[in-house]
């Protein structure tokens, strides 16, 4: 007997009933989400990530960090913010 497929989407709407599992994806969302946005920014300065370490005092290998996703300081994301021209903003939706 062949194994049932399933869609991730359909995972994902399954697991997400579980609260726990429900926290942790969303956690993950929203650092993801930050992180795409830093690097889209960046790209759209023409700025690679070693361009924006010099300009940010920030050290090339935490820009690559936060590009992944991993947790930084609302200190780190300012710092790189100004550097790209912007402004840093932070909300509770």
């Amino acid at each position: 007997m062949a194994a049932k497929t399933i869609s991730i989407d359909d995972l994902i709407d399954d697991q997400m009933k579980d609260p726990e599992f429900k926290a942790g994806f969303e956690a993950e969302s929203e650092k993801l989400e930050s992180a795409v946005q830093l690097m889209l920014a960046r790209e759209a300065a023409g700025l690679s990530q070693r361009d924006l370490a010099a300009k940010s005092g920030v050290p090339q290998s935490t820009i690559a960090r936060v590009e992944r996703g991993s947790n930084t300081s609302v200190d780190t994301l300012n710092k790189l913010a100004y550097a790209l021209g912007k402004k840093l903003e932070v909300r509770f939706a």
